[in-house]
């Protein structure tokens, strides 16, 4: 009897986590632009995500104004004349994590998979696949990811003038720490 007990906890304890849904506001996304000419780096530390263990589900929601650049001229020409942020505030991911089902929520580790869905960015949506890292640590989830996009494909323009400053393709960093959402 006592032995029927403890493997229902134990079945009732991973249920329980594996279908656990964590979220952050706080998540980091930077990209990283470099030419022969000048290095741009901008860190947004204002994204939001929100990741499902049970269906593998993960939505990032990045506010496009809350990169921030070393000089404000940089900034000032991302979000007027390159992203357009009035017109488009936000670039998203929607997706899931291909393989997790395979991991176990309750023990620390690190496990890599790939994120598969929509990127959308300056009004553009591609279907994109991303290598990155899941990391569970006491009872937190951290998800790292680092890919590269280019700027034609998602509609972002570079005036001619600039275009010896700014990459055609872009290398953009994810880093999000996720707590349990409390039910």
């Amino acid at each position: 009897m006592k032995k029927i007990i403890l493997i229902a906890a134990t079945l009732g304890i991973f249920f329980t986590s594996s279908a656990q849904k964590y979220m952050t506001r706080s998540a980091q996304v930077s990209f990283f632009s470099s030419t022969a000419v000048e290095n741009i780096e901008a860190i947004n530390n204002e994204v939001a995500a929100v990741f499902d263990a049970a269906t593998g589900d993960i939505v990032i929601i990045v506010p496009v104004k809350s990169f921030k650049f070393d000089r404000a001229l940089m900034q000032e020409h991302f979000n007027e004349n390159y992203l357009e942020s009035d017109q488009f505030p936000k670039a998203d991911f929607k997706g899931k994590i291909e393989n997790a089902a395979a991991i176990n929520y309750s023990k620390d580790g690190s496990t890599p998979v790939k994120a598969v869905g929509t990127m959308t960015m300056h009004g553009v949506s591609q279907a994109i696949n991303v290598p990155g890292t899941l990391t569970v640590k006491n009872g937190s989830l951290t998800f790292k990811a680092v890919f590269k996009v280019k700027n034609k494909d998602y509609k972002i323009v570079i005036p001619s003038v600039a275009a010896n400053k700014v990459a055609e393709v872009v290398e953009i960093t994810v880093n999000s720490l996720l707590a349990p959402l409390k039910k």
